[in-house]
């Protein structure tokens, strides 16, 4: 068990994932906006039979309710019984109605030139003993009922939530006679609770603005030739779709016909548009700037890599990071504490010569002061606010702790391939090994190499593939090349290369690791590949036994802004790894070009696992890659990054942090904005923690009233959101 806001008890099913055969009911509460509403639901719903799991997402205003069977009527009748009102979403249905109405403003306007009238003729006019009693109710009347009604529902379901504290502290205030201060605490309890509410609405607003990002309705081609404009959810994967100049993309898809450049900046966070022509990809709410577009959808409206992106990101937010659980904690001691405080301070106070009255007065003000409303919202806006921030500059964080905890890495690793190289290899040149090898039994080099080379998934095998198709394929034109058989018991070395029977032969295609394995002499291969490896050329042997038959150099050049990115995560205090299976001369020679601490060159998977474990005893690291190789080094990182997470749906799915561009500079924005989220964490929880410490002494003292403590309260509240909220200008 944890508790929430005000000392309720929470269990942690928000922490952990709905049972995957649960039946689930989806409510949109729109009443409940902080853990003081959580807390009070979850209360209600304690002993509802066949509930299985509760899901909060404040932000949303959306409960879900993992249950077997239970009475669905009754869970909302549960809820109804709390003051708030549960509308059913469906599972397609976007999850964040409108939020509910905030009129009422000139009724509050007018409850508070009354509440003001009442304390200044309490103070100046006491002649008129009558008036302030009258104006004070009429204040309470016209703006606090409200409030009091949701203090007494809670105290019905024993929970001291911050409405049940300032009920409690009116009524004992109209009890002993200061009506003028009464209705002064409501009045401005009611109005920060406004202002708070608008306030905690940019955060809303920031998860809005990404469901927003797809177009409701696209335009499809029918069977009769025509273009109708459809709702996009009904459209189905391979229908043809047209995209327009100035219109979004509704659906992910593929570009049959036309060209053009696209804004992907809200999937990828990057301001330039890109070119797209015929074959090109393109993303559910990104904008055509240019020409007109055919392409045809891969993906259902549910499934597009965007929603994925708002899924991840509610997902997200809907978890409790590090410092929220913490917060957490300390609020189950610190209410129920100050509360007893108060009733001790009551009772006591006489004894020790004091007016009873004045005890209760100073107990009224420990009530107020009670609720650590200001601590226990600031953590969710913040993070959020955080998350929203991230997404919005195509930096995916799949939790709020993950966010905290990047303040803390002190080392990066990266894999070389397609993370700070282009990952585009390109063929530089080939020779046979013995300059009159033809190959053997009349087969062509290049033929034996290519039957190898495209039967792997590796990127350098990939290229040498493509690279030597098309050099055969021109010699097939000349009538000089036949393909040959296809290969059989093909192996795949991770991190060496690949073995196969070719008709009668036993080949192996790979790095010098393989070529040793199969006995070639390391000193012979050292000095015929050296030189080529320290020139940033990875080198592919293609091989017989113990016999090289030919080597193939080929070049990956690094990208354009992985110095800078290097460079940057250095200003940071970072230091930086490369963990390669290439060999170490080239990775040397790469590290070296990109400015890197540390380079470690011709690992295999369980070497990168070895040596990221040994940095994480002494050392927060993170490791970046593909989100899809190297998953073992990924995992066992304190933080794993996945480049490219715009066009791997492993990368979202697996990854802690998804970079949804290839482009290694997000990096030093992400450690960036986690320590930006750390220091204002810290300042939210010091700030707040001091005015509750302050007040408490001005309670004791004789100094504080309670509408002083109720605008402190509530003050302190609006400045601890209103400070998470700069995060999301944190692009």
């Amino acid at each position: 068990m944890t508790t929430s806001c005000c000392g309720q008890p929470r269990t942690d099913a928000t922490e952990a994932p709905l049972p995957d055969d649960a039946r689930t009911l989806r409510l949109h509460i729109a009443a409940m906006d902080c853990p003081t509403e959580e807390a009070l639901l979850r209360r209600a719903l304690a002993d509802e039979p066949g509930i299985l799991a509760l899901r909060f997402d404040l932000i949303r205003r959306v409960l879900t309710v993992a249950h077997n069977g239970a009475n669905e009527a009754a869970i909302q009748a549960r809820i109804a019984a709390t003051g708030m009102s549960a509308e059913p979403l469906s599972d397609q249905a976007d999850s964040t109605p409108s939020s509910p109405p905030t009129g009422g403003w000139g009724r509050l306007g007018l409850a508070a030139v009354l509440a003001l009238a009442a304390e200044l003729l309490h103070w100046f006019t006491p002649a008129l003993g009558w008036a302030p009693p009258l104006l004070a109710l009429a204040a309470i009347g016209l703006a606090g009922l409200a409030t009091w009604k949701k203090g007494w529902i809670a105290l019905r379901h024993r929970s001291l939530n911050i409405h049940a504290l300032m009920s409690v502290a009116v009524t004992g205030a109209l009890l002993i006679g200061q009506w003028a201060e009464a209705a002064m605490v409501l009045v401005l309890f009611t109005l920060a609770e406004r202002i708070e509410a608008r306030s905690l609405g940019r955060a809303r607003e920031a998860i809005r603005g990404l469901l927003d990002l797809a177009p409701d309705t696209a335009r499809v081609r029918q069977d009769d030739g025509d273009w109708r404009e459809v709702a996009a959810e009904t459209v189905t994967i391979g229908s043809l779709l047209r995209v327009r100049p100035g219109e979004r993309v509704p659906l992910d898809g593929e570009i049959l016909s036309g060209q053009s450049a696209l804004d992907e900046s809200p999937i990828t966070g990057e301001g330039l548009p890109r070119d797209k022509g015929p074959g090109d990809g393109v993303f559910a709410g990104t904008i055509n700037q240019q020409g007109e577009f055919d392409y045809r959808t891969t993906r259902r409206a549910d499934d597009t890599t965007l929603a994925r992106i708002i899924h991840a990101v509610e997902e997200a937010q809907a978890s409790r990071a590090p410092t929220q659980r913490l917060v957490d904690r300390f609020a189950a001691v610190y209410t129920p504490l100050v509360f007893a405080l108060a009733i001790v301070t009551a009772l006591a106070w006489p004894l020790f010569g004091g007016a009873w009255l004045e005890g209760l007065y100073r107990a009224l003000v420990l009530l107020v002061i009670a609720c650590p409303c200001a601590l226990v919202i600031s953590t969710p806006v913040t993070i959020v606010s955080g998350l929203a921030a991230a997404a919005r500059a195509g930096i995916l964080i799949k939790g709020g702790s993950f966010l905290e905890q990047g303040h803390r890495l002190t080392w990066l690793a990266f894999d070389k391939t397609g993370t700070l190289t282009e990952g585009k290899p390109r063929l530089h040149h080939w020779e046979a090994w013995e300059a009159d090898d033809s190959g053997g039994r009349g087969e062509p080099l290049a033929g034996l190499a290519l039957a190898l080379a495209e039967r792997s998934n590796h990127p350098v095998s990939r290229a040498l593939a493509a690279a030597l198709l098309k050099e055969l394929t021109q010699e097939r034109s000349e009538q000089r090349f036949e393909a040959g058989p296809m290969p059989e018991s093909l192996i795949e070395r991770p991190g060496l290369g690949v073995e196969a029977s070719l008709g009668e032969r036993r080949l192996w295609l790979g790095n010098r690791r393989l070529a040793a394995a199969h006995g070639v002499d390391a000193t012979l291969l050292e000095a015929r590949l050296a030189s080529l490896e320290a020139r940033c050329q990875s080198l592919v042997l293609l091989g017989e036994g113990n016999r090289p038959l030919a080597l193939f150099a080929v070049n990956d050049p690094l990208k354009a802004g992985s110095r800078e990115a290097v460079a940057a995560l250095h200003r940071l205090g970072i230091q930086t790894l490369m963990l390669s299976g290439d060999n170490r001369h080239s990775v040397a020679a790469i590290a070296a070009e990109a400015g890197i601490d540390e380079a470690r060159g011709e690992l295999l998977p369980e070497d990168k696992l070895r040596l990221i474990e040994e940095k994480a005893a002494n050392a927060s690291i993170g490791m970046v890659g593909d989100g899809i190789n190297d998953a073992p080094a990924l995992a066992r990182a304190d933080i794993g990054f996945a480049m490219g997470g715009a066009g791997s749906d492993a990368a979202i799915e697996t990854a802690d942090v998804a970079l949804m561009v290839d482009d290694p500079r997000k990096l030093p924005r992400f450690i960036a904005l986690s320590r930006a989220t750390r220091r204002v964490l810290i300042q939210n929880i010091a700030f707040a923690i001091a005015i509750k410490v302050l007040f408490l002494g001005l309670a004791f003292s004789g100094h504080a009233t309670l509408w002083m403590a109720v605008f402190a309260d509530m003050g302190a509240s609006l400045l601890v959101v209103a400070n998470g909220l700069r995060l999301l200008r944190q692009t």
